[in-house]
């Protein structure tokens, strides 16, 4: 009996260590996209705790590389 009990003890510690492991890494992940999405001029994805009006998200300022870019592809139009 005791073994089948710290079976049952050590699985759930070891599920609750790899949940943790999958929330730690589904964060960082995030903050990775964020970050090359904010080197692209784009606004951060949500993650989850619900949906931010455009304006309260601090969007990045674009380059004059990417100001240039907007400006030709708006005259090929």
């Amino acid at each position: 009996m005791s073994m089948s009990w710290l079976r049952q003890l050590w699985k759930s510690r070891y599920v609750r260590m790899l949940e943790e492991e999958n929330a730690r890494l589904m964060a960082e992940n995030r903050a990775f996209l964020n970050s090359l999405l904010g080197v692209a001029g784009f606004g951060p994805v949500e993650d989850g705790e619900g949906v931010k009006p455009v304006m309260a998200r601090r969007l990045r300022r674009r380059s004059w590389q990417q100001i240039q870019r907007m400006k030709e592809d708006e005259v090929t139009k």
